[in-house]
């Protein structure tokens, strides 16, 4: 897994699970921290996430709520799109285009 970028728009790769939980948490949670407005977390090229990245996802999700700012998800692959959607998630994520 990895993460580059800023405090207001993140590129998140490679597979989002328990191995790489605790670094992505600590990574998006200082982005949200650091700035202000919205915080994009740009998907494309994530290969796979599994119930513990997604749970990392909520989390950011919820700090950033915490914070004043909105975690939007951008380019989401299809296949988590489909689990957002049958987990209902997708109806409290922000999920652009």
């Amino acid at each position: 897994m990895h993460i580059r970028g800023d405090h207001a728009e993140l590129v998140v790769g490679g597979r989002l699970d328990v191995r790489s939980a605790a670094d992505a948490r600590l990574a998006l949670h200082r982005a949200v921290d650091a700035g202000d407005g919205d915080l994009v977390l740009d998907l494309k090229d994530l290969d796979s996430w599994d119930a513990t990245g997604l749970g990392v996802i909520m989390g950011t999700h919820r700090r950033a709520g915490r914070c004043g700012r909105r975690l939007v998800l951008r380019d989401v692959p299809p296949r988590m799109q489909r689990v957002l959607v049958a987990t209902r998630l997708h109806r409290i994520l922000t999920i652009a285009p």
